[in-house]
């Protein structure tokens, strides 16, 4: 962040400017928002209270900073939001691999490369941009990597309301979308908050393999099949490793079932497109690979976050889900000496799903 040595007056068409920028950067929206966020603080304290957020400490130990974004920011005030397509408007594709227990399915933000790369690398290009045209102006980047309450500064900015489920509704691009901030010291004017229009829909409820969307807009973290795959570094829980199927990184069912989504585009990211043919990769293939391999396939991809033994921890649970083959009894078996203890844990359990002993 680079403070201005002066406060000065603003053009009036740099809102516009930014947008344009925006636009030119790869955003399909972007949008202003002064911060407002007391009833989001509220939800977060009593959702951390319920202890919704599992494991996941950093949610309880940054609460304070999320709920004000100018111990983030010094003189922080405004927030620039934009949001990034990564759908591919082809549900039933998504569909077809979640019913094909032989497959992987792994959920579709992180089938390219690592959303916080891009969008954070092009916010940084539009406040240079800003920069360019006003002089220093203070500002720092976001981009999920921070504790940001960014759906709500999203919503109040006007890029889509929060449904159901807890993720970002636009009304004509649906929720396969990335969200970045540009929090900032620049009084920039704010856009209308967009409204809510999940109407009566529970779809995304009924739909959630594990139950994990215990009430409208409460999501149990520890219920989740994106928590349980990976941000939960331990044994995912017995009772929920059938529901799992074969979802071996993140869940994308509620977005699927979602009837907003029936507008979302295509996106046109090269950096968003599936590597590896990881979007239609089979189970053992992707159990086979080695530490190395894990690491060379995964470089620049947010699927590295679960590491090596995650990996095979989760495609052992979705092995263990999918048809009784030769092909798949025959990997499971040969990772069943294998030096993690958690992995030879869910290993084992898969084997006995196929009745076979490991």
């Amino acid at each position: 962040m680079t403070p201005r040595a002066e406060p000065h007056a603003l053009p009036e068409d740099l809102p516009a400017r930014i947008r344009a920028w925006a636009a030119a950067l790869g955003f399909q929206q972007c949008g202003f928002t002064a911060f407002a966020l007391e009833d989001d603080a509220k939800h977060l304290r009593d959702w951390l209270a319920a202890q919704y957020h599992g494991d996941m400490e950093y949610m309880e130990r940054h609460a304070d900073l999320r709920a004000d974004p100018a111990k983030l920011v010094p003189n922080a005030i405004s927030a620039i939001c934009v949001r990034m397509d990564y759908g591919q408007a082809d549900p039933q594709a998504a569909w077809q691999t979640i019913g094909d227990g032989e497959r992987a399915y792994i959920a579709r933000y992180a089938l390219g490369r690592d959303y916080h790369k891009v969008l954070r690398q092009r916010l940084q290009k539009l406040a240079d941009q800003i920069a360019n045209a006003i002089g220093p102006f203070g500002y720092r980047v976001f981009t999920d990597s921070a504790p940001v309450l960014e759906r709500a500064l999203a919503r109040d900015a006007g890029l889509g309301w929060i449904g159901k489920h807890t993720c970002l509704i636009h009304r004509d691009a649906g929720s396969w979308f990335f969200l970045g901030e540009i929090l900032t010291d620049l009084a920039l004017p704010a856009d209308e908050p967009a409204t809510a229009h999940c109407g009566t829909c529970t779809r995304c409820i009924g739909i959630c393999p594990t139950q994990a969307i215990v009430a409208p807009w409460k999501l149990d973290a520890r219920r989740c099949i994106s928590y349980l795959t990976i941000e939960n570094r331990g044994a995912i829980p017995l009772e929920f490793r059938p529901a799992i199927g074969n979802r071996i990184f993140g869940c994308d069912d509620c977005q699927l079932v979602c009837p907003w989504n029936k507008f979302s585009q295509a996106h046109g990211e090269t950096d968003f497109r599936p590597r590896h043919r990881l979007d239609t990769a089979k189970l053992v293939e992707l159990f086979a690979w080695s530490e190395t391999e894990f690491l060379s396939n995964t470089e620049g991809s947010a699927i590295r976050r679960t590491g090596h033994i995650g990996w095979l921890r989760n495609i052992a649970v979705a092995l263990g889900n999918a048809p009784t083959t030769p092909e798949v009894v025959a990997a499971l078996q040969s990772r069943a000496e294998h030096a993690s203890e958690l992995v030879r844990e869910h290993v084992a359990w898969a084997l006995r799903r196929h009745a076979t002993p490991p």
